[in-house]
This record gives structure tokens, sequence and C-alpha cells, in this order.
């Protein structure tokens, strides 16, 4: 017979660090853009290492959640602080370098293939994703919803079935990977000037170019904090 009972695990401090943050943020009702207490006043309140707190703010940084200025201390960029459950965050980060790899060698071909073979019609969805996306970037948003209207516009003007289908194979991976590189700062602006290099190459039509300018977006793409985390640090 088999036993469901298995050891109780405890959070590591760091994250019993980060379920206090979320209180203090929550009880003192702060929002996007206002500064947590110092790293030492925090280690002296909650009577934790200042290491403890570095790695609390670490895993926060990675979702997102607080942005960390040299020498200015962290700050918000979000109204509340809910993060995600570390074990939910070691999963992703594990996933995310084969989603990478697999976004590299698919969509540098269909941006290749898209030059060569892209329509009136084409060129206008493309169009209207880079529309949607400097519109959602204006209102303060990652610009999410353009970003994938311009990738899945792309894929339609490859006129490549198969290749198609492997990026529905990857869907889910791709819209990870997405966010993840949208929520780092500055980001949202930089893609869409990368998404409008390809664009333009495509409507050149100038297959190489386009190819070049998708591989360059997607390297910029795998750059992000969750990949330079150590959660065993």
């Amino acid at each position: 017979m088999s036993d469901s009972l298995r050891p109780v695990t405890r959070p590591r401090l760091y994250e019993q660090v980060m379920a206090q943050l979320r209180e203090h943020v929550e009880g003192a009702g702060l929002k996007a853009g206002d500064r947590l207490p110092s790293e030492r006043d925090l280690a002296e309140r909650l009577q934790v290492s200042r290491a403890s707190i570095k790695q609390a703010i670490v895993v926060l940084e990675v979702q997102g959640l607080v942005e960390s200025r040299h020498g200015g201390g962290v700050y918000l960029r979000t109204d509340t602080l809910n993060p995600e459950p570390v074990a939910t965050l070691v999963d992703r980060r594990r996933r995310l370098p084969d989603v990478l790899d697999a976004r590299e060698a698919i969509e540098t071909k269909l941006a290749e293939l898209a030059a060569l073979r892209r329509t009136d019609d084409d060129l206008a969805e493309i169009h209207a994703a880079l529309e949607a996306m400097g519109t959602e970037i204006e209102a303060g948003e990652f610009g999410e919803d353009g970003d994938r209207r311009f990738h899945a516009a792309v894929t339609a003007a490859a006129h490549s079935a198969l290749l198609a289908e492997f990026m529905k194979e990857i869907r889910a991976g791709v819209a990870e990977s997405r966010h993840e590189s949208l929520q780092q700062p500055d980001r949202p602006p930089r893609s869409l000037t990368q998404h409008r290099r390809i664009a333009d190459a495509i409507r050149a039509q100038d297959a190489t170019a386009a190819a070049a300018a998708m591989k360059e977006h997607l390297e910029t793409v795998s750059r992000v904090r969750l990949l330079t985390w150590n959660p065993d640090a």
C-alpha cells in the first residue's frame, strides 16, 4: 500500500520574508512606485540576516514585482505584492531555455519565409499588430497581446503549414517566454522597435535581413532575470 504521507517541508527563510513583505505592502497601502524599507531596516525589524532579505528581493525582481535602483533602494513595480510560489518559478526556469532554443530555430525561418511569401493582407495584419502593441505600451502596459499578434502575423505570412503547427505545439512556452521578457524594465519599447525592424525587412522582401532581425530580437527575449537566478544559492 502506498503511503501518501510525506515529510512536511518548511518554507525557506527568504520565502517567509516575502510573505512578510506582502503583508507590509498591503497594510501600509503601498502602490507601484513606492519604496520598500531598506535592507538594513527590514533585517532589523524581521530579525533575519541581510542575506535573507537580499534573496527575497531577488525573487521578487525575477517576477517583475520590484525594481532595485543602484544606490536608491527597492521600489514596487505593481500595486500588490503577490509572488508566485518558488517551486513554480523553478519549474519555469527549467523549461525556458528549451523554449527559447525552439523559438530561435523556428521563428528565424518563419521571418525569412514571410519576407519571400507575404501578401498585402499579411502586411496589413503585421502593421495592425504593431499598432496594437504601441497602444498598449503607451497605456503603461507590457504590450503582451500586441506581441502575440505580431509573432502570429509573421507566422501566418510565412505560409508554412508545418512550421505553423510547430508554433502551436510550443505556444504555452512561447507565452511564458513573452511574459518573462516583456516584464523586464524598459523591455516593451525595445521589443516594439525590434518588431518594426523585422516588419520593415518583411515589407522590403529582404529575407536575409528579416531572419537577422528576428534572431537579434529573440536573443533579446532570452535575456531575462529569471535565467540569472540560482534558486539554490
